[in-house]
């Protein structure tokens, strides 16, 4: 059944996390049917066409191997990077935009780090101020984490008996409301008064 619903296909062009141009692979028909053929990525692969392609195989094999170098280097370098955002947030660490990928690349670029958007894996944006390890990936042999400190532009306000959950909400602790010293000096117990009235026949 898997095998039905998969079909073999020439590449026309290098199609990232698929393959280079002139590589035979196997897809889903969906994804054939519907994006390859259509847009003339891939073709149904006979012989003549193979043969066709062959010299510019050659030409993308020797680019993706010179790339695949230069992000090899790149990785090592990341590998000692630790980098330091600075963000507006609330008195309680909450930011009051996020830390995408697109931030996190940029700021990579800032450093003579060329790693583009596509390359930062990082599952959810950052919203709160924090230290953080975010995965640099460009081939499955070719990754490596990062440390983040996104920082607060101005001094939080300093609770320390604030407790965030999971997810960064603020955990609300009810304190016990104890009587005041000053309430119980003022309360004094009123003797009762006598009615000094005195009757008139």
């Amino acid at each position: 059944m898997a095998s039905a619903r998969r079909i073999e296909l020439l590449l026309n062009s290098n199609i990232e996390n698929l393959g280079i141009v002139g590589d035979v692979v196997r897809v889903r028909m969906g994804f054939a049917r519907n994006y390859l053929i259509p847009m003339g990525l891939a073709e149904i692969p006979t012989p003549e066409k193979i043969e066709a392609l062959s010299a510019e195989r050659e030409i993308a094999m020797q680019k993706y191997e010179e790339n695949k170098t230069v992000q090899a280097a790149l990785i090592r370098q990341l590998a000692e990077v630790a980098l330091t955002l600075t963000r507006s947030a609330n008195d309680q660490g909450g930011l009051y935009g996020s830390v995408t990928q697109r931030d996190i690349s940029d700021a990579l670029a800032e450093n003579n780090f060329e790693v583009p958007t596509r390359a930062v894996r990082l599952h959810q944006a950052i919203r709160r101020v924090g230290e953080y390890s975010v995965t640099i990936q460009f081939d499955k042999d070719l990754r490596t984490d990062i440390d983040i400190v996104v920082n607060p532009d101005r001094p939080l306000e300093d609770r320390e008996e604030m407790e965030f959950d999971d997810e960064g909400n603020l955990i609300i602790v009810e304190k016990k409301a104890t009587p005041r010293s000053e309430d119980n000096d003022t309360k004094t117990e009123e003797a009762p008064t006598e009615d000094t009235t005195q009757a008139t026949s």
